[in-house]
């Protein structure tokens, strides 16, 4: 068995991996490992969960112990990059405790928050900096930062970054650094993040780790109606696991982590319109447990590590296969099992086909589902359990949407508001739309009717 020991790794590092239990490699860690350590420029491809973040973190903070350097102010030595906020403050936690065990000091630099606290960090002097690209530029702009004196720059997620449309500020970062080693993580290392490596880096040794051939994760489609579908949600999530939901808008995940919570579902929400503090608090809920179920908006399918997320659910499907990927890659990570239930409604039957099959995943099992159903039994497994509390979902009341005015002669204060008469019946039963059959119905024409799936609903998350 490989350890990090056989890396040549400092001693002071492996004894702080071992405390937490690290010990044998991964498989990205092993292929990189020996060429970053050496001082080459590296590309490094896996998928999530695939521990890129030792990957990377190793050979920063060994390159950096090892050059004698008195801090100086807003001058960091280290650079990582990285898209978003959270993605920031997980990085950091990884990085800050191999820094600290080589005696190194660290930092976050993202917006959200107020300056003061990071002009401070920065003018006592720092030797590595985690930053969104926003921030960074907004700092060295107010002369707070110099990127003149950086030895060690990592892009991790670029092709997030490229996603998202954070690689001009990227180019302008990097051409304010000098040409040290650089290293480059991506789950992809096509399109504009090829372009950016041929410029930014110098002879990279590229290593890939593929995904293993047996998926871990088990996908399944719920076939369910315009009228059951909350409902549905709401036994899908009433199990004892952590579940994690993604909605395509961020008024669109406001409106369920409440109503889930209301219907005895602890829920709380993660997007784009709250302030960093409340989507740090509402994130450390979900990941301590204090709350199980964390409806987010595509803000959190790249980057969030929680460890034990049992089952990730896409309440409205995610328009493309790369997006679903990246959602369904949630839950398991690192060699743990998982399911992944997309819920789809007929008139999105064959998009979500043809997204899923792009994906890779063209075998799963679909069926027509409704509330009580014994596929959710199934689903849910030893994770049902009675709840015991209803937490209030924290929400910043200052970005908060207005609820959309009701239709004349709308029923009020019914959440999961259910057809009358027959149509109550065949939604209680699992059928409507999709009639009896437990078997997935053939394709039929026709897109979605106009306002059923809003537009947006991301998030920059580089400020």
């Amino acid at each position: 068995m490989t350890t990090f020991a056989d890396f040549g790794l400092p001693t002071a590092l492996v004894s702080a991996l071992a405390r937490r239990d690290i010990v044998e490699p991964f498989g990205i860690q092993s292929a990189t490992l020996p060429d970053s350590l050496a001082g080459r420029d590296v590309l490094g491809r896996g998928p999530t969960g695939s521990g890129k973040t030792v990957a990377f973190a190793l050979p920063l903070v060994t390159r950096l112990a090892a050059v004698t350097r008195a801090r100086r102010r807003g001058r960091p030595a280290g650079l990582v990059l990285v898209p978003t906020r959270e993605l920031a403050v997980q990085v950091e936690r990884t990085v800050h405790f191999l820094a600290k065990a080589a005696g190194l000091r660290t930092m976050t630099v993202y917006g959200g928050v107020g300056y003061p606290g990071q002009l401070k960090q920065l003018a006592a002097g720092v030797d590595i900096v985690i930053a969104t690209p926003g921030r960074l530029e907004d700092l060295i702009e107010r002369g707070a930062c110099d990127l003149s004196e950086v030895k060690v720059t990592v892009l991790d997620e670029a092709d997030l970054m490229a996603d998202m449309g954070f690689l001009p500020p990227v180019r302008r970062l990097l051409d304010l650094t000098p040409p040290g080693q650089r290293l480059l993580f991506s789950a992809t290392l096509d399109g504009d993040v090829d372009k950016l490596v041929r410029k930014y880096l110098d002879k990279p040794v590229t290593h890939s780790v593929e995904p293993p051939k047996e998926r871990p994760a088990e996908h399944l489609v719920f076939l369910v109606t315009r009228e059951n579908r909350q409902q549905v949600l709401v036994d899908l999530l009433s199990g004892a696991g952590r579940s994690l939901v993604f909605a395509r808008t961020k008024h669109g995940a406001t409106k369920l982590a409440s109503d889930l919570t209301r219907a005895g579902v602890p829920a709380t929400e993660l997007h784009g319109n709250l302030s960093q503090g409340i989507r740090q608090r509402n994130l450390t809920a979900f990941s301590t447990g204090a709350v199980r179920v964390l409806v987010a908006t595509d803000i959190a399918a790249r980057g969030i590590h929680v460890d034990d997320i049992a089952l990730v659910v896409h309440s409205d499907p995610p328009a493309e296969a790369k997006a679903f990927l990246h959602r369904s890659g949630r839950t398991a990570r690192a060699g743990a099992t998982g399911i992944v239930v997309t819920l789809c409604q007929q008139d999105q039957n064959r998009k979500v086909k043809a997204m899923m099959a792009a994906a890779g995943i063209g075998n799963a099992r679909r069926e027509v589902v409704g509330p009580g159903s014994d596929l959710i039994a199934e689903v849910r497994g030893e994770r049902a359990a009675p709840l015991t509390y209803v937490p209030e979902p924290v929400v910043d009341r200052r970005f908060e949407t207005k609820r959309p005015r009701q239709a004349p002669g709308q029923a009020r204060g019914r959440s999961f508001g259910h057809a009358r008469g027959a149509t109550k019946a065949r939604a209680q039963l699992g059928t409507g739309a999709w009639g009896r059959s437990a078997e997935a119905p053939a394709d039929r024409p026709g897109g979605n009717r106009k306002g059923q799936q809003p537009k947006g609903g991301g998030s920059r998350g580089g400020r």
